[in-house]
């Protein structure tokens, strides 16, 4: 059980100059698997190889864009959008997630995680209006939602058009890209729509990645119920973002200092979900272990 779960290197990556002791001190805490977060640049990649050749740690996913493009020096992962009415933007995605899936070819990893873009708005953005949750006007969050859906529409069908072509440039790759529900209020696909978007595609192709944070977090907005988006997509759900969110509303917080009930949410767990705590930088070594028990003690 315990080799199920990994840990994020989202945690720590900023803090190596080598890949190899970034591999080895989640090692040492205790993990055998790891997802390759969206915060490694190409410095850390030898060491990296390295220590997966040597069978120090199994990969399990890696999260578009890794390695970093080498124009950023820190983690971007909307730094270009499938869903960019511009076509050298469009461009860029494509040639840097083909990049994310030969790397993560070359490490064994069996799954893609990524962003699908966002809708932008030069006037009256919805988002406001969406993030009053309870205290929005009588009406306000449906008309709302009725320009965010409007939108949505066209840009979707970029990013559809986008997918599509990366999975014809990397078939045979052996690898499934995943799509993450996003805490955006304005990032695709909206999550009333993200079972119909996934069921576009095939199933060895494209499955569905569950964000436990970012969900709670359009929860207490009332924009989601988790569970039953968990129902919906149930038939495509390949992983897992395990954190909680803070009564402040911060995600990416240890496992069981916020409001998320993970016992509930581990009777979706199944065997081939791939499980991944993705906590931020401030989470103590502490906590990230007292995290993984936590995760354990739900899974019984």
């Amino acid at each position: 059980m315990p080799d199920r779960l990994a840990l994020s290197t989202c945690w720590c990556s900023h803090r190596h100059r080598d890949g190899y002791e970034l591999l080895a001190e989640i090692r040492e805490l205790g993990f055998s698997r790891v997802e390759l977060s969206h915060g490694v640049p190409m410095s850390l990649v030898p060491g990296i190889l390295r220590a997966v050749g040597e069978g120090v740690i199994a990969v399990g996913s890696v999260h578009n864009f890794c390695p970093l493009p080498s124009e950023v020096d820190r983690a971007a992962p909307n730094l270009y959008q499938p869903s960019a009415r511009a076509g050298l933007e469009g461009q860029a995605w494509l040639r840097h997630s083909l990049r994310t899936i030969e790397f993560a070819k070359r490490v064994g990893a069996s799954h893609v995680v990524l962003h699908s873009g966002s809708v932008r708005f030069r006037l009256r953005s919805p988002a406001k209006s969406l993030a009053l949750g309870a205290g929005a006007a009588e009406g306000e969050r449906e008309k709302a939602m009725g320009r965010l859906r409007r939108k949505s529409g066209p840009a979707l069908e970029r990013v559809e058009a986008n997918f599509r072509n990366l999975l014809a440039e990397s078939a045979g790759s052996g690898l499934r890209i995943a799509v993450e529900n996003r805490e955006g209020l304005l990032e695709l696909p909206p999550d009333e729509g993200i079972a119909a978007f996934v069921a576009r595609f095939d199933p060895s192709e494209v499955a569905y990645w569950h964000d436990t944070g970012h969900a709670e977090i359009k929860r207490r907005l009332g924009l989601l119920d988790p569970e039953a988006l968990l129902e919906a997509l149930a038939d495509r759900l390949a992983g897992f973002h395990l954190h909680d969110v803070d009564e402040s509303g911060r995600d990416h917080q240890a496992v069981g200092s916020g409001t998320i009930d993970f016992r509930k949410l581990a009777a979706a767990f199944r065997p081939h979900h791939l499980l991944v705590l993705e906590l931020h930088p401030r989470v103590s070594a502490e906590e990230v272990v007292a995290s993984r028990e936590r995760i354990l003690e739900a899974m019984g």
